[in-house]
């Protein structure tokens, strides 16, 4: 069904969001709060909100960033612990929807097929199916804000292993964690070396009657405290909101210095890592071979354990650390390259993601379909040649939602100018069609690097580089105009023309 033939009974809001998770949420609170004449209507395809944090169930689901950070500006962190587990980040995502009355926006079971953009009318027609009970329906808005992150949610991502079907025991991916597995008393094998695998070996290990981490390459470890100290006292002796925003504060500077600190030092970063990892260690333990990555600080994310659990578990000799390739699957548990078995009855693969821009959604304008990679991000937040859509996809190299906050302030802003200035389309268009373009993320972890195709690219320049620093970003998004030569303003009645030339353009 083409937008121009959706039927005119078609509920019309003015900002559809898509996603009910950490983002969602966020740019529903910004949208109720900023703009509380606009309607919208959060869309969830799953039967819960929380995301992320609701889909993945693994044993020591937890945050890799600090959750001052991690948290909205908006909503103070109120827990001593600061790197917090799964359930108690659902609880703070859960009481941010109660406390913002977003219960009655967030519709479940919605689940977004596909969106087409009409210029003569300034609007989407977003084409939904209700996942409980299959039926179709249509919906009108003026804007979309893509909030789904960029990984498949029905499907995580596991290599081919030779022999698989042999296997006797369990085998599981930690995205589907099954509620009844019992691994107590168990061997255990997690394939992987990144977040999930460091997440899972102390959790297992506790019950486990041992625990093997399979890591064809090392990655980078660092122990931090569950519990950040100055933050405590700074929210004893200062109250919750002044406390959190210091400690907000401190935070960003301290993950700034960090990252720029491994970037610019990479050798001298190295040797602090890994001293530091021999510390952890038992006497003697061979660093090199299983904590010596091949690649600097911060190619890859860094894998943070709270308060050194995983070295723990290695000192208390319940789990262990194997750097090698997998030959095949046996009966009983994996053969290795050079020719060593290990034995198991629970292989875990924590192999990874699937990357999947815009939850898969199917995006035309005007009848001409929209491939994401044949675009190019403006300020990381929209598409050239795409009206009235904005997209939310944190930061890799530090807390993802401190991206989320500026951009959600950013699309508040932006419709807010729109709203006085009489304009209703928004599009972004590069001056130069030429200009050179590069992968959306330099990242090199696996996951980004096979789907990175998938992903929109950025420019050689600003607006359309993407930025993986907050304080460049504040100037960006909060601080600089709105007004911008390559974005383009315009009523309905002209988009039509403007946005077959940027299409055509985009999708050179």
């Amino acid at each position: 069904m083409s937008a121009s033939s959706a039927s005119p009974a078609a509920e019309h809001l003015d900002v559809l969001v898509i996603g009910a998770g950490i983002s969602g949420i966020g740019a529903g609170r910004w949208l109720k709060t900023e703009l509380p004449s606009k309607t919208f209507a959060i869309l969830e395809a799953r039967a819960a909100s929380g995301g992320t944090w609701d889909l993945f169930r693994y044993p020591g689901i937890r945050s890799d960033s600090d959750l001052h950070t991690f948290g909205y500006a908006f909503k103070p962190w109120r827990d001593e612990e600061a790197i917090a587990t799964g359930p108690r980040i659902l609880s703070y995502l859960r009481e941010t929807v109660a406390e913002n009355g977003l219960d009655a926006h967030i519709r479940h079971h919605h689940k977004v097929l596909s969106v087409s953009w009409s210029s003569d009318r300034a609007r989407w027609t977003v084409h939904v199916e209700r996942a409980d009970t299959g039926e179709r329906t249509t919906l009108t808005c003026s804007w979309l804000f893509c909030a789904g992150g960029y990984y498949r949610y029905d499907q995580g991502f596991t290599p081919h292993f030779e022999g698989r079907e042999r296997f006797r025991g369990t085998i599981v991916h930690p995205q589907h964690w099954p509620e009844d597995l019992d691994h107590a008393g168990k061997r255990v094998v997690v394939i992987g070396s990144g977040a999930t695998a460091v997440t899972l070996l102390p959790a297992l290990a506790e019950t486990a009657a041992h625990v093997t981490m399979l890591q064809r390459t090392p990655s980078y470890i660092m122990p931090v405290s569950k519990k950040d100290v100055i933050a405590n006292a700074l929210k004893k002796y200062l109250g919750q909101e002044r406390g959190y925003v210091l400690t907000r504060r401190k935070n960003i500077a301290r993950q700034r210095f960090f990252w720029t600190f491994c970037r610019r030092w990479p050798k001298t970063a190295r040797r602090i890592i890994r001293r530091v990892n021999a510390r952890h260690l038992p006497d003697g333990y061979p660093v090199d071979e299983h904590f010596n990555p091949p690649y600097d600080p911060w190619d890859q994310r860094l894998c943070a354990v709270p308060d050194g659990d995983l070295f723990k578990a290695l000192r208390a000799g319940k789990a262990s650390v194997v750097t090698d390739r997998i030959a095949a699957f046996t009966e009983n548990g994996i053969r290795l390259e050079s020719g060593r078995e290990l034995e198991a009855d629970v292989v875990v693969t924590a192999t990874g993601l699937n990357v999947q821009a815009f939850g898969g959604v199917r995006i035309t304008v005007d009848g001409e379909e929209i491939r994401p990679s044949d675009t190019v991000a403006y300020k990381g937040v929209m598409l050239s040649g795409v009206p009235n859509l904005v997209f939310s996809i944190g930061y890799t190299n530090s807390s993802w939602t401190l991206k989320v906050g500026l951009l959600c302030e950013h699309f508040c802003r932006l419709l807010a100018h729109m709203d006085a200035s009489g304009h209703d389309v928004c599009r972004p268009e590069p001056a130069d069609p030429a200009m050179p373009t590069r992968p959306f993320l330099d990242f090199g972890a696996g996951y980004i690097r096979r789907g990175v195709d998938q992903l929109p690219r950025q420019g050689d320049r600003m607006p359309w580089l993407t930025s993986m620093d907050y304080h460049s970003d504040v100037k960006l998004l909060r601080a600089d105009s709105l007004l911008d030569p390559e974005l383009r303003f315009t009523r309905a009645g002209a988009a039509r023309a403007a946005t077959a030339t940027a299409t055509a353009t985009a999708s050179r």
